[in-house]
């Protein structure tokens, strides 16, 4: 009788363990930001295939990783967006009438995320690129800044779509 009232538990963990997990969004390297010839920063977002997407957002703190409050960047309330996009940094597409914080620039010792999510019941992810001002700056020009380094922008697609 003991013997069964413990594999039964090791079953009702291992199932509650799974079922859980497959609620939770994995974050993806789907985002990435780019320098233009230009020098100026630009987002990357790349959903999986035919995927919408929602809340498309840039936060950024002072210091270190995700620490205080957010002091500058902009947030996105919609969903069922859709589509490959490119923009610059600060500047998402106006048709997505974005929230702005603070100075619209990238500011010294500050530490940026950039997001969006795809939230299916079993499907869900979040492509997200975290990187700092120090980082971006240092690229060259069609260098992109994806999964914590600095890659080609062919590299970046390609991690994109193996991703997914």
């Amino acid at each position: 009788m003991k013997r069964t009232r413990g594999a039964a538990a090791v079953l009702g963990t291992v199932a509650g363990a799974l079922v859980l997990s497959g609620c939770a969004a994995v974050d993806l390297p789907l985002a990435g930001v780019r320098i233009g010839t230009d020098g100026m920063p630009y987002a990357l977002i790349r959903p999986c295939g035919d995927d919408d997407y929602q809340s498309p957002s840039l936060d950024g703190w002072a210091g270190g990783a995700e620490e205080g409050p957010v002091t500058t960047g902009w947030d996105v309330r919609k969903e069922k967006l859709s589509g490959d996009a490119e923009f610059a940094l600060f500047s998402p597409p106006a048709g997505w009438q974005a929230r702005h914080r603070g100075e619209q620039r990238l500011l010294p010792k500050h530490h940026y995320v950039l997001r969006f999510g795809h939230y299916i019941t079993g499907d869900s992810y979040n492509g997200i690129a975290a990187f700092s001002t120090e980082k971006i700056t240092a690229l060259k020009p069609g260098q992109v800044w994806a999964d914590d380094r600095a890659m080609s922008l062919g590299e970046f697609e390609k991690l994109a779509e193996d991703s997914c």
